[in-house]
């Protein structure tokens, strides 16, 4: 985990629709920071810092540090409720990570090798079907991203959540579930739609010859 992010809070004591009305009118984000043995604390954030730092992927599944009146509190963003019409950030939820309680993270997934592996060259497509993993794992062993390498991937196959190679000390979340079967695919190549696979016209051209062949023996 390479980047690092600090982020400056203000403590808002008013609270309520239309305090977070006013708030967004000059340009702030309501947010709340929660978790461990403290209190919830209500805070408010610069709305453009805050929009620069979602900017980079890595924000999202990095451990943070929040600056509250000087006080430096550590946390991870566990939800960000957006404008539907606006590029506005409406409100934060952040919470405060303990360094010996495993995380449950959502980090992105990284696909290599797409444009270069078998199915590709072979003139399929890739289709990603999942593009972030749930995690679970100490905050000090925390991916920035997990990657999935594609290479040997060939047409009709696909990769599932059981062949991710993880980091040590990382586990899968979908994966601890016994109850259900839970390998989805993750990624898949396939041929576009309207066309057919190489060998289904070697097949058709060898059966047309035959025909024709059949045809002046005849």
């Amino acid at each position: 985990m390479s980047a690092t992010f600090t982020l400056t809070a203000e403590l808002r004591t008013d609270t309520g629709k239309g305090a977070s009305r006013r708030l967004r009118h000059a340009n702030r984000v309501p947010a709340i920071i929660y978790g461990t043995d403290k209190a919830p604390s209500m805070l408010t954030f610069k709305h453009n810092e805050l929009v620069h730092a979602c900017e980079d992927e890595a924000f999202f599944s990095h451990i943070l540090t929040i600056d509250v009146d000087g006080t430096a509190e550590k946390v991870i963003i566990k939800d960000m409720q957006r404008h539907p019409a606006k590029m506005q950030i409406m409100h934060a939820d952040f919470q405060r990570i303990d360094e010996n309680q495993a995380l449950h993270v959502n980090v992105p997934l990284h696909f290599l090798n797409e444009e270069s592996c078998v199915g590709v060259k072979a003139g399929g497509i890739v289709s990603h079907l999942i593009t972030e993993l749930e995690i679970s794992c100490l905050p000090a062993d925390l991916p920035e991203y997990i990657e999935i390498d594609m290479a040997a991937i060939d047409v009709g196959e696909s990769i599932h959540l059981t062949d991710i190679i993880l980091p040590e000390g990382v586990s899968n979340v979908a994966l601890m579930q016994v109850d259900h079967d839970h390998d989805q695919p993750v990624a898949s190549i396939h041929i576009p739609r309207g066309e057919v696979e190489p060998e289904e016209v070697v097949s058709e051209e060898g059966e047309a010859e035959g025909e024709a062949e059949g045809s002046s023996e005849e």
